[in-house]
């Protein structure tokens, strides 16, 4: 994927070591919650929303409403079952009579938590279907006891008949096995489950659809593709089913229109009101000019405390990386702790000349950075439950050449993953000893923040294309390669000593943890999120693993790292630092120039042979110490409820935050409150 994408919750999931079973804050709030299958639920504080004047407060509430307004989108793009497989597994919990405490049942809402949980039947993450631990046959005869009218039965459509079309694509796992394949040499399209394009139409078909409809030599390109499903007619030809108001997914378009227009007056500046006017604009057309000025114009806008991202934005879902996932995030700036990222944004252009990187492929004058630390107030779409924990946009490379981007840390999820860490036991079990353990928990925390500071607002603003370089050459390996870009440039500039001159890090040993933890989780832990047998597919997996296994193989001569057995369990251990940089350097200067010619072999080449196979040995041995810890690898949020207190008239007087609902009380209410689409979403003409 050739974007600036959403990384950090998305790249490290949580700061390495941070899986726990539970953590209570002094106040009495507790940041765990339930575990299922592979998941831990998480929940967040929003501090300082109280002392928010009540025009901030409103704004809020209606940026809220238009991010949960989305929902049923995601679910769509996700696979063009979802909506109807969640809405019949909803109707049978909800109106299921017999023993709740049964195997079924049991099975029936782990499965059902699992399908909120990833927006759809596929994992959130490893994008492979996880099936159901209950039968085809008693999901049929629970059925029998659920009203007609609470199904998704199309008109003229049986419960038979349903069940028909349903069954095999819940129940067989040969079936639509992976949502994004990126298996080389595979058709991505054809293999890929994601609702993006339609049944039958090829990767090649596909390919040759966008580039014909490239401008040559256009300075600056629109996204191609971004906002639209890939359809085929009735004589053949293929053609665009937009998503927008009175096209497709116009339903929830409108909702999210009418709320962002009721935030409006209660925008911070006039500069975000004419933001809310594009985004409105876009939204009614599809015109993907209005998207890139909304986008100009959002990152220009770094006045305004509160800010929101709402709309079509990452391409992980697609195999392709054109087409946009539907995601939200309302969020205000966290004042103090803004400080950190301001330093870094400010410094923006002595950190590129400074770059170890071709000056062929510096850019001269770095424009318009950005960077802040912010509270998120509410996640939506394809950042709920699972989220980012950094964000940079926007994802055009025009505009981020002759604009800038506006990058931001969510300080109040990392502090909610840090808090619920303590006390896991990851460090015990795969740090190689004492002296590592004692610098991880005195510098790591630190670190991980100053890692997704430097990756956001510098490493994905960093470098530049050469001028005929179409930013679309990487393809299916474009993601991967951007995430390493930023990755790399974080952690070269972690040990620099002008890190520790603008007050950054503490002294010139910090970095180590940061050094230590990422070439563990590359080379080790995150393993425990695949599979037995599988490859790593994931896009921020595939750029860890690269990074860490290319380093470790150049710095076998040298002994720079090494894998060491210790009673039966392996460890990293990192002989010497300062070569461990110089190799980060050295790989950032590789990927930089292929990012920048869009060199497509040297990309797949890296990809293929550093970041996608999985040493089967290896593996074994880090599940089962893994599982001894008995933990959940993946975390994910439950959003606070905001409750608008209203007058007589209908104005808001104040708005009302708690924490306490429950995971499925809160997906069950989603589903009720925020149902925008119909079963099967089409176009209306």
């Amino acid at each position: 994927m050739k974007k600036t994408l959403i990384t950090a919750a998305l790249c490290m999931a949580a700061p390495t070591l941070a899986d726990a079973q539970s953590a209570t804050a002094d106040d009495g709030f507790r940041y765990t919650d339930e575990q299922f299958a592979d998941i831990q639920m998480l929940r967040y504080r929003v501090d300082g929303f109280e002392r928010l004047s009540l025009r901030e407060k409103t704004f809020i509430y209606y940026l809220q409403e238009a991010a949960l307004s989305g929902r049923d989108i995601l679910f769509d793009q996700n696979g063009r079952y979802n909506l109807r497989i969640v809405r019949l597994l909803e109707a049978v919990y909800t109106h299921y009579r017999g023993d709740r405490r049964s195997a079924f049942f049991t099975a029936l809402t782990t499965y059902l938590k699992r399908v909120w949980f990833s927006s759809g039947i596929h994992h959130h993450y490893g994008c492979e279907k996880f099936l159901p631990e209950f039968s085809a046959d008693d999901l049929r005869a629970a059925l029998a006891a659920v009203p007609a009218e609470a199904l998704p039965l199309e008109k003229g459509q049986t419960v038979q008949a349903l069940c028909d079309e349903l069954f095999p694509v819940m129940f067989d796992p040969a079936v639509m096995p992976m949502r994004v394949n990126q298996r080389d040499g595979d058709d991505l399209v054809a293999t890929s489950a994601a609702n993006y394009y339609a049944p039958g139409i090829t990767q090649a078909e596909a390919e040759a659809f966008y580039a014909q409809r490239k401008a040559p030599l256009d300075p600056t390109p629109v996204m191609t593709g971004m906002n639209s499903r890939l359809e085929r007619d009735a004589d053949g030809m293929l053609f665009e089913q937009v998503w927008r108001s009175g096209g497709l997914y116009g339903e929830a378009i409108d909702r999210i229109v009418d709320n962002l227009e009721k935030a409006r007056p209660y925008a911070d500046t006039p500069q975000q009101q004419r933001t809310i006017d594009l985004l409105v604009a876009f939204y009614r057309t599809g015109d993907l000019r209005l998207f890139d000025r909304y986008s100009i114009n959002w990152l220009k806008d770094t006045e305004s405390r509160i800010d929101f991202n709402i709309g079509f934005t990452e391409t992980y879902g697609d195999p392709l990386g054109l087409k946009a996932s539907w995601e939200s995030i309302v969020n205000f700036k966290d004042l103090a702790a803004t400080e950190r990222t301001e330093k870094l944004s400010a410094n923006a252009q002595w950190f590129e000349d400074h770059s170890p990187v071709d000056d062929r492929f510096k850019k001269e004058k770095v424009r318009g950075v950005s960077a802040k630390v912010i509270t998120a107030a509410i996640l939506g779409g394809d950042l709920y439950p699972s989220t980012a924990i950094g964000i940079n946009l926007p994802n055009s490379d025009w505009v981020r050449r002759e604009h800038g981007s506006k990058s931001v840390t969510i300080g109040n999820l990392t502090g909610a993953y840090a808090k619920a860490a303590h006390g896991s036991g990851m460090d015990r079990e795969f740090v190689i000893d004492d002296a590592t353990r004692s610098l991880i928990s005195r510098y790591g925390d630190i670190c991980d923040d100053l890692h997704t500071d430097l990756h956001e607002c510098l490493g994905h603003g960093s470098g530049k294309l050469l001028p005929d370089t179409d930013p679309d050459t990487l393809r299916a390996y474009g993601s991967t390669i951007e995430e390493a870009r930023a990755d790399l440039f974080g952690l070269y500039y972690l040990p620099d000593a002008k890190l520790v001159e603008l007050g950054l890090t503490p002294d010139a040993e910090a970095y180590k943890s940061q050094y230590y933890t990422y070439m563990m989780n590359g080379l080790l832990t995150q393993l425990v999120r695949i599979r037995p047998g599988a490859n790593i597919e994931e896009a921020h997996m595939r750029n860890r693993a690269l990074i860490a296994r290319w380093v470790y193989e150049k710095g076998q001569k040298d002994n720079v790292v090494q894998l060491v057995k210790r009673k039966g369990k392996t460890y990293v251990r990192i002989n010497d630092y300062d070569a461990l940089r110089g190799l980060f350097g050295q790989l950032l200067s590789e990927v930089q120039r292929i990012k920048s010619e869009g060199e497509f072999e040297a990309a797949r080449r890296l990809v293929e042979d550093y970041g996608v196979k999985v040493d089967a040995t290896l593996h074994k041995e880090i599940l089962e110490r893994y599982e001894r810890l008995h933990l959940s690898p993946y975390k994910g949020f439950i959003n606070p409820v905001y409750e608008a207190v209203r007058d007589a008239e209908g104005h808001i007087t104040d708005v009302r935050l708690t924490y306490g609902e429950a995971y499925d009380a809160q997906m069950l209410r989603y589903s009720r409150d925020y149902r925008t689409l119909p079963h099967c979403p089409k176009a209306p003409f």
